[in-house]
């Protein structure tokens, strides 16, 4: 991963799952959440939306928003999100611009077939658009709460 803690984080605009426009700048005086998931519909990234879903008023609480960002499509997002009630915005990056801009677009590895795909990762951005931490190669159990924690410790 190329950026670090402390680096601005790359503006960007993504449509969300009904094709509205979202822009990172957009919510500077906000904290973001922004999570980097494979696929919509697959076990792991299906736990780690409810786990969001699940705490997203303590977010809001924080001044946080939450972010997803995959490279499915906005039928895909909209589907998802009906599925499982998410109350924040799934953003589609088809290209994997904004993936490979934030270093989660990366070579992987199955039964040894090598291929690209999204690391699941994310990335806490302060009120003024800076990056505060990242986790790379998320372990979803738990995730969110550790997110939320880290809002703490913020101050």
């Amino acid at each position: 991963m190329t950026l670090k803690e402390g680096d601005p984080a790359p503006d960007f605009v993504l449509p969300d799952e009904n094709g509205h426009k979202v822009k990172l700048s957009d919510f500077r005086g906000k904290r973001v959440i922004l999570y980097f998931y494979p696929k919509d519909n697959t076990s792991g990234c299906t736990k780690e939306a409810i786990e969001f879903r699940d705490l997203h008023d303590d977010f809001l609480a924080k001044n946080a928003v939450i972010l997803g960002i995959s490279k499915d499509g906005q039928k895909s997002h909209q589907n998802f999100k009906a599925k499982y009630d998410l109350p924040f915005q799934l953003l589609s990056d088809e290209s994997t611009e904004v993936q490979q801009a934030y270093g989660v677009w990366q070579e992987k590895s199955m039964y040894g077939r090598k291929y690209m795909g999204t690391v699941r990762s994310t990335f806490l951005i302060d009120e003024n658009g800076m990056i505060r931490k990242i986790w790379p190669k998320v372990k979803v159990t738990g995730h969110a709460s550790e997110v939320l924690k880290a809002l703490d410790e913020l101050a």
